[in-house]
C-alpha cells in the first residue's frame, strides 16, 4: 500500500490544477484518472476565458497555476471583449485546440517532478475516526493525509438524447458510481445536477458564406502574464441564428424531450440552458444566437455554441438544418444532457475541506460549478490549502476584496447553490478592484510566498510594481505648457487647456491616452507594456477605484471579527431557532461570511456580535 502526501481523484481542469500545486509545493502527489486520453479534456466548448472567466484564469495564472499557460499554448483565437466599456468589465476570450490543450497539459503532469499519474477507477474513500486515510481502487490501495475529488460529471452520470438515457460520465466514457455511494456513507449531502452539450458538425458541410465571420484581435492578447508572444495558427469563428422554423420544430418535440417529459431531475444551469429551454422561456424572441467555434487546426469537427439539446437525434437534424448555414450540414456527434451528483458546497470550509472528514477536499463540477474556469480554480486552492494543511501554515482564504476566486468560493460555502454555478462580474461587489488587468498586482505575492511563483517571474513583478509606483509620480511632478498638448486635444476633439497642467491631470481626461502623454514627455525608462497600461487605468479611474478601497477596507474590518470554531449560537437572545440551525450549519468564520448566509438579518449579526463580545470577556 503506497503513501502518499496528496491524492486527486479526477484529472479534468479541477484535477490538474490540483495535482499540479501539490507536487509544485514540495508534497508526493498522485493524480488518478479513468482514461489518460482523457486528462485535460475538454468536455464542453473549446474556449477559456470570456465574461468574469478570464478573471479567474488570470488568477489562476497569478497564483501559479497552469490554466493560462496552456491555453496560449493551444489557443486559435485571441479576443478580448467588452473593450468599449470600463476596464472592470474588460474579458479575455481564447478559442483553443481541442487537442493540443489536452496534450500541453498532459505533457505539464507527466514533467512535474514528485507527480505520479495513475489510470485506475477509484471504489472508494478509506476514513477513519473523522479523517482521511487513503483510497481503495479496483485493483490497490493507496494511503494519503490529503484527499482531492476533481470528478466533475462522472459521478452516476446519466446521458439523456431524447427518451433514451444510458450511464456514462460523458460521452465514451464510463461513469463512477461506487465512488457517488462512498461519499454518502461518509455522511456527505448530495444532490443532482444538469448540464447539457450542443451537436458537433462537419465542417465541409457548412456553408459559411451566409453568416457574420469573427477574426482574432491582432496582435493576439495572451491569457498568461507569462506569455510574450503569441505565433500560432488563428482561426476564424462564425456567428449565425435560430429562426422561427427552428422554434417550430422545437416547440413541436417537446413531448420526446426528456426536460419536459419528466426524465431529468436534475436542475440545469439557469445561465446557459438548451435551446429547447431557451425557446419555451423567452417565446417572444424571434431569434436566438449561434456561435460556430472550430475544435481545432486539424479537426473538421466545428461546436454549434448556443443550441446545446437533449432532443432526439431526428429532431436535433431538423432543427440544425432549419439555420441560416446549416441547411446541409451534417450531425458528427449529436448533442446529449447529463445528470450528475454532486456535493452540497455549504458542507465545506472556505478551505475547500469538508467540514467533518479532516483531510477531504472537493473542486470543480462536484461542488455544483459549471465551466472549466470556475474547475481550474477550485482545484488550484483544494491543491494550495490540502498542501499547506499537510505543512503546517494556515489555509490560503482569498476574500471578496482580493479575488474573483474569493467571491467564488465564499458564495458557494456561505449561500451554497441549488443549480450550476457560474462567475458574473455582477457576483463581485468590489469589481472595479478585480480586474483582469491587475490579477498578478492583487495576488502574485501570495503565490511567490506559498512557493509557486518563481524567483525569475516574481523579480520582474516587483520591477512592474515598481515601475507603476514610480511613473505615477513622475506623471504628478511634470506640467506641460498649452501648445505642447494642445495640438493632441485638438486631433482627440478634446477641449484645449489654457494654462500648465500635469501629466496626470491630463492623462485623466478621456480622450487622452497613455501614448499621447509620451509624445509630450518620453518616460526613458523602458516601462513594461503591461506597466503602462496599469498607469493609465489607475488614473483615469482613481475616484472611482479609491472609494471601492474605502469600502473594501469597511468589509475587511468586519471580516476581521472572528467567530471561535466552537462558538455556541443556541441560546442567544433574540435569535431565532431557524438562523441559529443556519449558523451551525454553516459555521461562518466571521461575521462578514455570517452576514451573507442567506435569512441570516442584520438585527441577527448585531445579536451575534455582543453575544461574542460577552464571551471574549468572560
Amino acid at each position: 500500500m503506497k503513501t502518499y502526501d496528496i491524492i486527486v481523484i479526477g484529472a479534468g481542469h479541477a484535477g490538474c490544477e490540483a495535482a499540479l500545486a501539490g507536487a509544485r509545493m514540495g508534497l508526493e502527489t498522485a493524480i488518478f484518472t479513468m482514461s489518460l486520453e482523457s486528462i485535460g479534456q475538454m468536455s464542453c466548448n473549446p474556449a477559456i476565458g470570456g465574461l468574469a472567466k478570464s478573471h479567474l484564469v488570470k488568477e489562476i495564472d497569478a497564483l501559479g497555476g497552469e490554466m493560462a499557460k496552456i491555453t496560449d499554448k493551444a489557443g486559435i483565437q485571441f479576443k478580448v471583449l467588452n473593450k468599449s466599456k470600463g476596464p472592470a468589465v474588460w474579458a479575455t476570450r481564447v478559442q483553443a485546440d481541442r487537442v493540443l490543450y489536452r496534450k500541453f497539459m498532459r505533457e505539464a503532469l507527466e514533467a512535474q517532478a514528485g507527480l505520479d499519474i495513475k489510470q485506475e477507477e477509484v471504489r472508494s474513500i478509506l476514513a477513519e475516526d473523522g479523517k482521511i486515510r487513503g483510497i481503495e481502487t479496483a485493483e490497490n490501495s493507496y494511503k494519503c493525509k490529503a484527499l482531492i475529488i476533481a470528478t466533475g460529471t462522472f459521478l452516476n452520470g446519466l446521458i439523456h438524447i431524447g427518451l433514451e438515457n444510458f450511464p456514462a460520465g460523458r460521452a465514451g466514457e464510463p461513469p463512477s458510481v461506487e465512488l457517488s455511494q462512498s461519499l454518502r456513507e461518509l455522511g456527505l449531502k448530495i444532490g443532482r445536477l444538469k448540464t447539457g452539450t450542443p451537436p458537433r458538425l462537419a465542417k465541409d458541410s457548412i456553408d459559411f458564406s451566409q453568416m457574420t465571420i469573427q477574426e482574432s484581435d491582432m496582435p493576439p492578447p495572451p491569457m498568461s502574464m507569462f506569455t510574450d508572444e503569441i505565433k500560432n495558427t488563428l482561426l476564424p469563428c462564425h456567428i449565425t441564428y435560430t429562426n422561427e422554423d427552428t422554434h417550430k420544430i422545437i416547440l413541436g418535440s417537446l413531448e420526446r424531450s426528456p426536460l419536459y417529459s419528466g426524465l431529468i431531475k436534475g436542475i440545469g444551469p439557469r445561465y446557459c440552458p438548451s435551446i429547447e429551454d431557451k425557446v419555451v422561456r423567452f417565446r417572444d424572441k424571434v431569434r436566438h444566437q449561434i456561435f460556430l467555434e472550430p475544435e481545432g487546426i486539424d479537426s473538421d469537427e466545428i461546436y454549434a455554441n448556443g443550441i446545446s439539446t437533449s432532443l432526439p437525434k431526428d429532431v436535433q437534424i431538423k432543427l440544425v438544418r432549419s439555420i441560416a448555414g446549416l441547411e446541409s450540414s451534417e450531425i458528427k456527434k449529436f448533442g446529449y444532457a447529463i445528470e450528475y451528483d454532486f456535493v452540497y458546497p455549504t458542507q465545506f470550509k472556505p478551505s475547500l475541506e469538508t467540514k467533518h472528514i479532516e483531510g477531504l477536499y472537493l473542486a470543480g463540477q462536484i461542488n455544483g460549478t459549471s465551466g472549466y474556469e470556475e474547475a481550474g480554480a477550485q482545484g488550484l486552492m483544494a491543491g494550495i490549502n490540502a498542501s499547506l494543511k499537510i505543512k503546517g501554515p494556515e489555509a490560503l482564504i482569498l476574500q471578496r476584496h482580493e479575488a474573483y476566486i474569493g467571491v467564488l468560493i465564499d458564495d458557494l460555502v456561505t449561500k451554497g447553490t441549488n443549480e450550476p454555478y457560474r462567475m458574473f462580474t455582477s457576483r463581485a461587489e468590489y469589481r472595479l478592484l478585480l480586474r483582469q488587468d491587475n490579477a498578478d498586482l492583487r495576488l502574485m505575492e501570495k503565490g511567490y510566498n506559498i512557493g509557486l511563483i518563481g524567483e525569475c517571474a516574481f523579480e520582474r513583478f516587483l520591477k512592474k510594481r515598481d515601475m507603476i509606483e514610480k511613473e505615477t509620480k513622475r506623471l504628478k511632478s511634470i506640467r506641460v505648457k498649452p501648445d505642447e498638448i494642445n495640438p493632441i486635444l485638438k486631433e482627440r476633439e478634446g477641449s484645449e487647456i489654457q494654462e500648465n497642467a500635469s501629466l496626470y491631470q491630463l492623462l485623466k481626461r478621456p480622450e487622452l491616452r497613455y501614448e499621447d502623454i509620451e509624445k509630450v514627455s518620453s518616460t526613458n525608462g523602458g516601462l513594461f507594456p503591461d506597466a503602462k497600461t496599469q498607469v493609465e487605468i489607475q488614473v483615469k479611474y482613481e475616484g472611482y477605484i479609491s472609494r471601492q478601497i474605502e469600502a473594501a477596507e469597511k468589509f475587511k474590518k468586519i471580516e476581521e471579527r472572528k467567530i471561535p470554531m466552537n462558538f455556541i449560537y443556541k441560546g442567544i437572545p433574540g435569535l431565532s431557532t431557524e438562523i441559529v440551525e443556519k449558523l451551525e450549519d454553516i459555521r461562518p468564520l466571521n461575521l462578514g461570511q455570517a452576514g451573507r448566509i442567506p435569512g441570516v438579518t442584520p438585527a441577527a449579526i448585531s445579536l451575534l456580535m455582543v453575544a461574542i463580545e460577552r464571551q471574549r470577556r468572560s
